[in-house]
C-alpha cells in the first residue's frame, strides 16, 4: 500500500507524498481553475513562518523549504521541496522501540515492513510542508476574493493571549491586531502574553519534556450562504483537513464545548435591526455557522484547534522491544520541537483555506457548498 494521502474535495484534489527523511516531499493539485499560478513569493512567506529550526522554540533541524513549482504529465499542479538535513540515523536505536504517542507502532499495523519508522515517516509533523504548498494557493484565491484567514496561539500552557470571544462581534481592533499577527515571529496578538509562553516552552525544554496549546482561527469576508445541510456543513468540511495536522487532537466552532455547560438563552445569538436597517448578531457564540451555513457579513467564523505536547520528549518513557517481545525503555533523542503550537500556526491557516477555497469553488460550479 503506498503511503500517500489524498484530499478528495468536491472540486479540489490533493495528493501528498514523502516522508520525513525522504528526498523530496510534495504535494499534487487537482482542480485549480485554468490560469491559476501560484504567487512563488507569498508561498515562500507562509512555508518560513512554518519553517523549523529559527528560533528556541522550534526543533534546530533547519530546512530551507524552498518550494518549486512545476506541471505534471497529467496536468496537475506539482509543489515539492528537496529536503537537505535529513539524519535518520538518529532514529536507528529506537528502530524496534516504538515512541509513545506516535504513530510508530500503527504504521506498523497498517503498512508493515513498508512503513518507515524514521521521523514518523508520513506520519510526522514534516509533511505540514506539501500541506502549506497547497494552502497557500488557497490563500492566494481567497484573498483576491476578500477573504482572509488569521491564526494566533490562543494559550500555551496556561498562558492567554487576547481572543475573539474578548471582544465584541465586529471588534474593528481586535480584527486588524489578529491580521498583522503574521508578520511576527511568534504568532501572538498580545506581546506580553508571548513572552509568558515562551518561559513555559523553555521550562518545558530544559526539564526534557514539552507543551501543547491552543490556536484560535477567524475567517473573515466569507458570503452569506456558503456551505450546506449534513454532510455539506463549513464545520465538517474544515475540520477533515484541520484533523490532518498531526498534533491536533480537537477542533471546536464558537462555543465549542462550552456550549454545553450553558441553557439555550445563553448560548443563543439574538438578531437585531440596526439604526440603518440592517439585520444584525448581538454575539457569535455559534462561530460564524448556523446549519453547517456561514452568516456572511453578521460575523466572522470562529474556530479552536487543540494541540498535544509533542511526543518526542529526552524523558525516559515506557514502551515495549517488538523484537524482544518484552517491555522496555526508550530517550528520543533527534532534533524535536518543545511546543509544535506556533509552528502549527500558519498550517491552521493553510488547512483551513484548502477546506475553504473547495468550498468556494464548489459554489462558483453551481455545487451545494
Amino acid at each position: 500500500m503506498s503511503m500517500r494521502s489524498i484530499y478528495r474535495g468536491d472540486v479540489l484534489n490533493i495528493e501528498i507524498y514523502g516522508q520525513s527523511h525522504s528526498e523530496t516531499i510534495g504535494v499534487f493539485i487537482e482542480g485549480l481553475p485554468e490560469g491559476t499560478e501560484p504567487d512563488t513569493e507569498e508561498t515562500r512567506l507562509l512555508m518560513e513562518r512554518r519553517a523549523p529550526g529559527r528560533n528556541a522554540w522550534s526543533t534546530p533541524r533547519s530546512e530551507k523549504d524552498e518550494v518549486r513549482f512545476e506541471k505534471a504529465d497529467d496536468g496537475r499542479l506539482h509543489g515539492y521541496i528537496i529536503n537537505t538535513n535529513t539524519k535518520p540515523k538518529d532514529y536507528a536505536s529506537i528502530m524496534n522501540r516504538p515512541r509513545p504517542s506516535h504513530a510508530d507502532i500503527t504504521a506498523g499495523f497498517k503498512y508493515g515492513s513498508e512503513a518507515s519508522k524514521s521521523g514518523g515517516g508520513i506520519f510526522s509533523g514534516r509533511m505540514t510542508a506539501p500541506l502549506c504548498i497547497a494552502g497557500s494557493i488557497a490563500l492566494q484565491q481567497l484573498e483576491k476574493r476578500g477573504i482572509r484567514i488569521a491564526s494566533h496561539i490562543k494559550e500555551i500552557a496556561g498562558q492567554k493571549d487576547d481572543s475573539y470571544y474578548d471582544h465584541a462581534p465586529s471588534d474593528e481592533g481586535f480584527k486588524n491586531g489578529l491580521l498583522g499577527v503574521c508578520k511576527k515571529e511568534f504568532p501572538v496578538i498580545d506581546d506580553n502574553a508571548g513572552e509568558r509562553m515562551k518561559e513555559k516552552i523553555e521550562e518545558a525544554r530544559t526539564d526534557l519534556d514539552s507543551v501543547g496549546g491552543i490556536i484560535e482561527t477567524c475567517i473573515f469576508g466569507l458570503p452569506e450562504g456558503l456551505g450546506g445541510p449534513l454532510f455539506y456543513g463549513i464545520e465538517g468540511k474544515i475540520a477533515q483537513i484541520l484533523f490532518a495536522i498531526p498534533a491536533v487532537k480537537g477542533v471546536e466552532f464558537g462555543n465549542g464545548f462550552e456550549a454545553a455547560k450553558l441553557r439555550g438563552s445563553q448560548n443563543n445569538d439574538p438578531f437585531v435591526i440596526d439604526g440603518e436597517g440592517s439585520i444584525k448578531m448581538e454575539s457569535n457564540r455559534s462561530g460564524g455557522i448556523l446549519g453547517g451555513i456561514s452568516v456572511g457579513d453578521l460575523a466572522p467564523v470562529v474556530f479552536d484547534c487543540a494541540v498535544k505536547p509533542t511526543p518526542s520528549i529526552g524523558k525516559k518513557q515506557r514502551t515495549v522491544d517488538l523484537e524482544k517481545k518484552e517491555n522496555a525503555e526508550i530517550e528520543i533523542k533527534g532534533r524535536h520541537d518543545p511546543c509544535i503550537v506556533p509552528r502549527a500556526v500558519p498550517v491552521t491557516e493553510a488547512a483551513a483555506a484548502i477546506a475553504v477555497y473547495d468550498m468556494i469553488l464548489s459554489n462558483e460550479r453551481g455545487g451545494l457548498s
